[in-house]
């Protein structure tokens, strides 16, 4: 039961690799609504295991189905469920209608060069031949591809902080499926910028302007696409004033979301956390990232 992209393509490797059987589905149309966004996907393997969802749970068994008489045929097909689909008994709830490619793979390797790309923290993607019935991992010309599925490296939260404030959103981001590397206020010497990148957020947890100086100031010379202090907005204020007393311009300092969190203010570790999380989730979700077909 995962929605993460690197478990799915791994398990479709594992399977092909094991029996030489699997298929890879990608939602490639949605007409209406959708439970999941263009680009999803599920893996299948030769005795009916799956990993992934393209629409809400609802249809995944019957998907499943239909990959596995793609398998057996060795043949891909696209196939149409809800609106404008020949299943009249298979409804989805939210009223519209879908378009899955189901790919039958024939050779493991692009998909081990894209899991290799997102371990090393890059961007990659899969390019899908209808004519050929074969996926890259090297772009296609646009009239030869049916679909690009594209991927980003997975959330990584780098959180710095200290006591209940930073184990509850260290915990809570964790088992919300963030990579998720937590900092204490003693260790700053231990910080190496180098693991911040365009799909990291930074999270500062502080009670205190002097410990999260020397993280804020890594997070600026980066490019994450989040940064976020915690304190008052007359803490911010003297944030601001110590920040341009170091020589960071005012469009550097506009990059930090302060007070940090989506609402507030909250007083409670736990709805701190998920304050600060559901703020990441909506900024990373504000951008296209994920799923581009």
């Amino acid at each position: 039961m995962t929605d993460e992209p690197e478990r799915i393509l791994n398990y479709a490797a594992e399977w092909f690799e094991k029996d030489g059987k699997s298929a890879l589905i990608t939602l490639v149309d949605i007409r209406g609504g959708s439970a999941r966004a263009l680009g999803a996907q599920m893996a299948v393997s030769i005795d009916g295991g799956y990993c992934g969802y393209v629409s809400g749970g609802c249809t995944e068994a019957a998907i499943a189905t239909e990959a596995i008489n793609a398998i057996h045929a060795g043949d891909d097909r696209f196939l149409l469920l809800g609106e404008g689909s020949i299943f009249f008994d298979i409804n989805l709830p939210c009223g519209g209608g879908i378009t899955l490619a189901i790919h039958v793979l024939k050779d493991v390797r692009p998909i081990r060069r894209v899991l290799a790309k997102l371990r090393s923290r890059k961007v990659a993607f899969l390019s899908y031949d209808a004519a050929r019935q074969t996926i890259t991992d090297a772009e296609a010309p646009e009239n030869k591809t049916f679909y690009i599925r594209h991927y980003r490296p997975r959330l990584r939260l780098v959180i710095a902080g200290r006591g209940i404030e930073l184990d509850c959103a260290a915990r809570i981001a964790h088992h919300s499926g963030f990579e998720t590397l937590a900092f204490e206020d003693r260790s700053p010497a231990k910080f190496d910028d180098a693991i911040i990148d365009a799909d990291t957020a930074i999270a500062l947890l502080f009670h205190d302007l002097d410990l999260e100086l020397p993280f804020l100031k890594a997070a600026l010379q980066k490019s994450p696409f989040y940064i976020g202090a915690l304190g008052s907005r007359r803490t911010h204020e003297r944030r601001r004033e110590a920040l341009h007393a170091h020589g960071y311009a005012k469009l550097d300092i506009d990059r930090i979301k302060a007070p940090i969190g989506m609402f507030g203010p909250a007083r409670d570790a736990n709805f701190l956390a998920l304050s600060v999380l559901a703020d990441i989730a909506a900024a990373r979700s504000s951008v296209n990232f994920d799923g581009d077909v």
